[in-house]
This record gives structure tokens, sequence and C-alpha cells, in this order.
């Protein structure tokens, strides 16, 4: 009885091999799109970056990086993503640990999140068309700072169209992004941490140093990596606020690629590689960091 029951009724796994093929095929999208739009490009940039525009094998594109006008506008793009995404981190968690630990009212936080979640995927020329109706020459804020206060902030030396209006045009994508990215670990910091450093004689001043600071600083670092990562790559924004006049990378490789003075399709590949490999670094280090600090989450 026991041997037909065993034949009426296989054991089930017979049928998991079959069953966990099927379940794979969800992927098969996802893994086409992967390499349709991530793979495949990636190598056709390195291939060109190596190449000649007749397809001979040549280093003169990479070697080229380190001419002048594009080494400067590495730097350039460098010391944006560098600025607006520090400014980002500290404005985004001094937020998020008055809005989780400084005991704000629950429909306050989550207005804000809302909103943040809004703005950090809000930029382009929506963005610059903002800034400039806000803090342009003839913005809103900037007459009523002139016709009321009396302040005319462009005969002061400020400019929305200069390095330090462009970092300011960033930060209002950054910092909602690092809100969102952050509030995870803030959540994470355990009252019971606090109390038992208080019940030891701790200050506040003593627990953040010793506990909060070190505990949240795997999460902080990671998420600054990642807003260095997202402002380096950022070309509408700036395209739409500066034009052309503002050499970051970005446009410098769109120049090569669709401009008609400057058109060496090659070079612009390889500068695509370098922001790649930039890029790569940036995200690899941030990946590690979390990792890391997942750690103390648990």
């Amino acid at each position: 009885m026991t041997d037909r029951a065993d034949a009426m009724h296989p054991p089930a796994r017979r049928l998991s091999v079959p069953r966990k093929l099927w379940d794979l095929l969800g992927l098969v999208p996802f893994l086409g799109f992967a390499f349709l739009f991530l793979v495949a490009p990636v190598f056709y940039l390195v291939v060109g970056a190596f190449q000649t525009p007749d397809g001979t094998f040549t280093f003169d594109n990479m070697l080229g990086l380190a001419a002048p006008n594009i080494a400067n506008s590495f730097w350039l793009s460098i010391r944006l993503s560098f600025a607006s995404a520090a400014l980002g981190t500290v404005a985004g968690l001094l937020l998020a640990q008055a809005l989780i630990l400084g005991g704000m009212p629950a429909w306050l936080r989550q207005a804000i999140t809302t909103f943040s979640g809004v703005a950090s995927n809000f930029a382009g020329v929506p963005l610059a068309f903002a800034f400039i109706a806000t803090l342009g020459r003839l913005g809103l804020v900037t007459l009523i700072l002139r016709d009321v206060f009396g302040w005319n902030i462009y005969a002061s030396g400020f400019s929305l169209f200069s390095f330090w209006g462009l970092t300011l045009t960033y930060l209002y994508f950054q910092l909602p992004l690092m809100l969102l990215v952050i509030t995870p670990a803030v959540e994470g910091l355990r009252s019971e941490w606090r109390e038992a450093a208080e019940s030891m004689g701790a200050s506040g001043w003593q627990y953040w140093r010793m506990i909060g600071a070190p505990v949240l600083a795997p999460s902080v670092m990671g998420c600054f990596l990642l807003l260095f990562a997202n402002a380096f790559g950022t070309l509408a924004t700036v395209i739409a606020l500066t034009g052309s006049n503002f050499s970051v990378v970005p446009i410098v490789l769109f120049q090569q690629i669709r401009g008609n003075v400057l058109y060496n399709p090659n070079l612009g590949y390889a500068l695509a590689v370098g922001m790649i490999l930039v890029m790569l670094v940036s995200n690899l280090l941030y990946m590690l960091l979390r990792r890391r600090a997942e750690r103390w989450q648990k």
C-alpha cells in the first residue's frame, strides 16, 4: 500500500526543479533590459574608447583625457559634486534628526517625506526654470530682496549661473534624497543605547561622540558617496541653466558626440568611460559602507 501511495503521490521535490525554472522566468525581462540598456552600451563605449573613427585600435582617446580642457572639466565636476553632496549630506542629516529624534508631529514628518520623494526626482529643465524664476536676475525672491529689503544679491556677488549658484540648484534634489536614504539609519538608533549611556553618567555630547556618531558614520559616508555620484552624472539641469558655458564632464561629452565644432565621438566614448569609472568607484564604496552600516541596524 505504501508503494502504491508513493506512486500516486510523488514527492514534492520531483516538481521543485521545474518550478524553480518557472520562477526564474520572471528574471528574464529584467536581465534582458539590463543587458540591452546597461551591459551592451557600456561594452560599446569601452570598445569605442580604444578605437579611431576608422575602427583601428588606439590609446589616444584615453590619453586625451589628460588634455587641459578635459582634465579641468573633470576637476570642475568633482568640485561641484563634492560641494553639493557635502552640503546635502549635512543639511539632510540635520533634517532627519529633527524629524525623527526631535519629536516632530507625525503629520509633518509624513508631509516632508512625501515632498522629498517628489523633489528628489525633480531636475532638468523644469528645475532650472523654477530657479531662474525664483533667483534669476528678475526672479521673485531677487526682486523681493531688492525692492523690500534693499539688498541686491547680484550686486553683492551672487549669481545663479555660477559655481555656487549651480550648487544651490543641486541642493534642491540632493537634500531630499539624503533625507530619504539616511532616515532608516537614524531610525536604527535604539533608545536603549542612549538610556544606557545616560544611566552611566554620559552627557548628550558624549553619547553622540562615542555611540551615535560612530554608528551613523558608515551610513552618512555612504550617503555622501551616493549624492556625489548622483550629482556627477547630472546633465540636463546644468545645460538648461547655464547652456554650454559651464564645462562639466557631461557637457564636454555631449559636445564631442553631438557638437558641430568639437566633434570626436571616440573621445566622447573615452569621457563616458571615465565617468563610469568615477561613478563605479563611488557606488562600490557606497555599497561597502552600506553593508557595514546594516550590521549595526540588525
